[in-house]
């Protein structure tokens, strides 16, 4: 599982840097987005994997933080996505008015050669 989950992760972070190198305003968006995932996808594989182990202590009930799943981790990686969400939405709207103003979603403003 491991080994699934650092390939997942080292894809996904060689993809976004190299949309992050591309000329292009909207690859560039892409990429960031792809760099998210697998900084989100570190955390919870930082944080561990617990199957069925409950998040906290029932009321009255005496036991170590072995038993039970982190939470931590859990809420790093969603407060993660709701800001990923929000910076996207920036990111598009800049990109729209951009285009808007230029033409073109270019890096320098100018039309890529065919």
């Amino acid at each position: 599982m491991e080994l699934i989950l650092s390939l997942a992760i080292g894809t996904l972070a060689g993809c976004g840097v190299w949309l992050l190198l591309r000329p292009r305003t909207f690859q560039v968006i892409m990429g960031l987005l792809l760099l998210s995932y697998a900084v989100n996808l570190f955390i919870l594989g930082v944080g561990g994997l617990r199957v069925g182990m409950p998040p906290f202590l029932a009321k009255g009930q005496i036991g170590s933080l072995a038993q039970f799943a982190d939470p931590l981790p859990q809420s790093l990686v969603l407060t993660a996505i709701v800001i990923s969400f929000a910076t996207t939405a920036l990111f598009l709207v800049v990109l729209l008015a951009s285009r808007g103003l230029t033409g073109t979603d270019h890096v320098d403003g100018t039309e890529p050669e065919a």
